[in-house]
């Protein structure tokens, strides 16, 4: 007998665990049929509203917002195979809390002092650089900080 899982039973249970992304389940379904089979599932899977990029992007900005600035929930969007446009409208219809508030917050949680020289300046710039936030949120801020 062959206990093998069918390619739609795969998907269902990897969605299952969390929302992919149909790049995301493209790239894991790869391994177990061909290209058609696998286009043909997750049209299937999309047109039943089991897999949805849109709801994807939707959880991720919601759930990442408030500690990742907006240049890495791009970056990290992008890299899972969502669309440059579906980010885009994400970015500017989700209701995030001001850049310069999630910065600073992050920098809080992170930091208990402002720089005392530039060395300790740049880390935390650098810190706060690798979690997306711009260059003019991030002087701005340590600039406010110290003052």
């Amino acid at each position: 007998m062959n206990f093998e899982p069918s390619l739609r039973q795969r998907a269902i249970r990897l969605l299952a665990r969390r929302e992919h992304t149909r790049a995301e389940l493209t790239g894991k379904l790869a391994a177990h049929g061909t290209v058609e089979e696998i286009e043909s599932v997750l049209a299937e899977l999309a047109g039943a509203g089991l897999q949805s990029d849109t709801r994807f992007a939707e959880n991720y900005v919601r759930s990442h917002a408030a500690r990742l600035g907006a240049a890495r929930l791009s970056r990290t969007l992008h890299s899972k195979g969502v669309d440059v446009a579906l980010i885009e409208s994400q970015l500017k219809n989700t209701e995030l809390p001001d850049e310069m508030a999630r910065a600073a917050t992050v920098w809080t949680k992170k930091f208990s002092a402002p720089a005392a020289d530039a060395r300790e300046w740049a880390k935390q710039a650098r810190f706060l650089q690798g979690r997306g936030f711009s260059a003019e949120t991030i002087g701005k801020l340590l600039k406010e900080i110290k003052a």
